[in-house]
């Protein structure tokens, strides 16, 4: 049986991640990529990295393909354009970039570390009503949530 874990890792051997430096420098020379973030609605809607759109990993598949409610035109014209795949810690990203990949995308990569990197590397970002944050709030809004009965038995 594998477990989340497992498939991010088999994902990775298939995905390439970059860092958020890389990301930074890249949007500094003036590069335009997707920034497709693949969290839930709140998430985003709480702290997001300015410019990005948000598609969450339940509708991905669909939200690429023409002619469904949850076609994002962006995406599913932008096979060949360069899709830098966000979420969180940077797990979701993988299993979402594995995804595009087998569905054709010609150029995916995930931002390891995700959004908490990012806030980490103290680069801009925004809420959902576009205020702009700093790094101790997106310490304080990505911090960990795990209640007592998420935790696994001893």
């Amino acid at each position: 049986m594998k477990r989340y874990d497992d498939l991010v890792a088999e994902a990775l051997t298939r995905v390439k991640e970059i860092m958020p430096w890389d990301l930074s420098r890249a949007l500094a020379a003036g590069s335009k990529p997707i920034l497709l973030d693949v969290r839930e609605p709140a998430e985003f809607d709480l702290l997001r990295i300015p410019g990005s759109i948000n598609v969450p990993r339940g509708v991905l598949e669909q939200s690429c393909e023409w002619d469904y409610d949850e076609t994002v035109p962006e995406l599913a014209a932008g096979r060949e354009r360069e899709i830098v795949v966000i979420c969180r810690s940077g797990k979701r990203s993988v299993l979402a970039a594995d995804m595009l990949l087998q569905m054709g995308f010609a150029n995916v990569v995930s931002l390891k570390t995700g959004v908490r990197g990012w806030s980490d590397y103290e680069q801009p970002m925004t809420n959902g009503q576009g205020d702009q944050l700093d790094a101790d709030d997106g310490d304080e809004l990505l911090a960990p949530r795990v209640r007592p009965e998420q935790r696994k038995p001893k």
